[in-house]
């Protein structure tokens, strides 16, 4: 059976505004210039790709590192819009999941972010019938 598309991108550079302006105050020094640029392609090279199965996210300029996460094991989705986020109509998806190495994942600075949420959570609730997992949590 072949996975189906839901969502693919990368975060907004907006996630990088703060970097950009001091680089460009302090851009007479000439080492800002490269860390702009750095910051540039680390965004321009993440790329989150969402299916009806997992969530895959790939990271790195020089290296890379490809990251899984079932959906079957997420527990809770919340979203996030810090102000200045919410000002350029981005938001952060937070999954609260069971994964060892996710325990919480960030999906950050996308647009439409709830509508992106709500297909998540579809698609981990069709996951979960599909796999036969139920989550418990003991305290």
């Amino acid at each position: 059976m072949e996975e189906n598309e839901i969502w693919k991108g990368t975060p907004s550079q907006w996630t990088n505004f703060g970097t950009y302006v001091m680089c460009v105050l302090f851009c007479w020094l000439v080492i800002p210039i490269f860390i702009a640029i750095w910051s540039y392609l680390v965004i321009r090279t993440w790329s989150i790709q969402v299916t009806d199965e997992r969530i895959i996210e790939e990271k790195g300029v020089l290296s890379k590192t490809i990251n899984e996460l079932e959906l079957f094991r997420v527990k809770d989705i919340r979203i996030e819009q810090p102000f200045f986020l919410r000002l350029v109509g981005l938001s952060n998806i937070i999954l609260v999941t069971s994964d060892r190495t996710n325990k919480i994942y960030r999906i950050p600075a996308i647009e439409n972010g709830k509508e992106l949420k709500e297909e998540i959570r579809k698609a981990v609730d069709i996951r979960r019938d599909k796999k036969r997992v139920r989550e418990t949590d003991f305290e």
